[in-house]
């Protein structure tokens, strides 16, 4: 047994039907395909994973008495244990291919993941994690709910995602004080955004740091052009705009001369 560390966010899925349920809901192609497993600890999803065909097989782990135990269940792939934390891991040198990630996700890191996705995600096709629910309620959820912030507009800008289940805090060692539930979020046809994305994020950022406020008063502090501050749209606020809304938004905040003061 690897003892669950605290400071590492471990909780050990312990129900065998839910982990193959998990692995079960990455969609590969027919192709090869190159996979990668974050934080497998003692490898209940890796167990599955190993049994399926056609995938090359790659396991990111940064506890070392996981990988200890890993290497000693699955020589096969001990060669194939990256030993350290997936967040500084360069996938652009890990491989050339396209990368399905697929995971058990820390809940104390969870969020930076799905950024680390984002940026790459002309590599990432699909992830698919478990993780807190209400992390994976934000990320699902649509314009018009409370719950819709950052992390749902930049990840739905490229994502199609999807709320697949919920799991109960009973099935983990230890068990977490939370319910859990896994998602999948799979690419989309959107090679890149048709306005600047660093004025994107930079809009929908500012937009939800003071969300109860409309984006004519929460935007103040980009210094926006006068025509922008008197559209209708200013009237709403953030979580009422759609991905599209705030795409449509920077494009012009572009035509109007951009932010003037940051």
């Amino acid at each position: 047994m690897v003892r669950p560390k605290k400071f590492l966010g471990q909780h050990f899925l312990k129900d065998q039907n839910i982990a193959a349920k998990i692995v079960d809901a990455l969609v590969l192609p027919q192709e090869k395909s190159f996979v990668l497993e974050i934080g497998p600890g003692m490898g209940v999803l890796t167990q599955f994973l190993v049994k399926k065909e056609n995938i090359d097989l790659h396991l990111a782990e940064i506890d070392r008495e996981s990988v200890a135990y890993l290497k000693e269940h699955y020589p096969s792939h001990s060669e194939k244990i990256i030993e350290g934390d997936f967040l500084e891991l360069d996938l652009t040198r890990l491989t050339d291919q396209n990368i399905y990630v697929i995971g058990n996700f820390p809940y104390n890191i969870s969020s930076q993941i799905f950024f680390k996705v984002l940026e790459h995600r002309s590599q990432v096709k699909q992830a698919v994690g478990m993780i807190q629910k209400e992390v994976a309620d934000r990320i699902a959820e649509k314009e018009g709910s409370k719950t819709y912030g950052i992390l749902s507009v930049l990840l739905q800008a490229f994502y199609d995602i999807e709320l697949l289940f919920k799991v109960p805090p009973g099935v983990f060692f230890p068990p977490p004080k939370v319910m859990s539930a896994v998602i999948r979020m799979t690419r989309n046809n959107r090679d890149h955004l048709p306005c600047d994305e660093a004025l994107f994020k930079k809009v929908v950022k500012q937009g939800f740091q003071n969300r109860r406020k409309t984006l004519r008063n929460a935007l103040k502090p980009l210094n926006l052009p006068t025509q922008i501050l008197s559209l209708q749209q200013m009237d709403l606020r953030a979580e009422q705009l759609s991905v599209e809304d705030f795409i449509s938004l920077t494009l012009q905040i572009e035509q109007a001369g951009g932010v003037r003061r940051v």
